[in-house]
């Protein structure tokens, strides 16, 4: 199973107990979506390795799961701090306006009032906020995602509406000169 297949849907936080249960944390919005689970894909040594779930205990603030085969505290501490990975076919149905931040890479960024800016290189996931991280005139430009700045995906034309905060561009435009000027200090010293 290849990565491009998949998408991440989390990772073994901590072992749970002493009969090989481990603590999962997965980072969707809806984790009561994947209750019906029967299998992950691991992440091991850079590999996808295919792992059955006996039992998936999903609360509202844990969520704990034992592997088939995995019965003690000692099989299953080498699994803390892999990643769990899903076929792409797992992914839950969206509404028309929604996407997944997977479907958009690569697509022009469209802003509202500027016009086509750069496109979109990836998404960094922190626990306060997700970010789109934008390639602009040779700058990395990050963008927070939430619905007043994002908007929507035209999957044909491949590109992303969004509606930028005044002055974020010029954040990051500032940045690039100010470091610039600094390396021409730099050189004429």
């Amino acid at each position: 199973m290849n990565k491009e297949d998949c998408y991440e849907l989390g990772r073994i936080t901590k072992v749970h107990g002493l009969k090989g249960e481990v603590q999962l944390l997965f980072e969707v919005d809806d984790p009561f979506e994947y209750e019906d689970l029967d299998s992950v894909l691991l992440e091991v040594k850079g590999q996808l390795i295919p792992y059955f779930i006996e039992d998936l205990n999903i609360q509202s603030n844990k969520i704990i799961a034992r592997f088939e085969d995995i019965t003690s505290i000692e099989k299953a501490t080498p699994l803390v701090g892999a990643k769990l990975w899903l076929t792409l076919d797992n992914l839950p149905e969206l509404d028309d306006d929604q996407f997944y931040f997977h479907d958009v890479i690569g697509y022009q960024v469209v802003d509202t009032n500027v016009g086509p800016l750069g496109t979109v290189r990836e998404f960094a996931s922190f626990s306060l906020q997700d970010l789109m991280v934008m390639d602009y005139e040779g700058k990395e430009v990050l963008i927070p995602v939430i619905d007043e700045i994002i908007g929507e995906a035209d999957h044909e034309a491949k590109t992303l509406s969004v509606t930028l905060p005044e002055g974020l561009l010029d954040i990051y435009m500032s940045e690039a000169k100010d470091s610039e000027e600094r390396d021409d200090a730099d050189e004429e010293a």
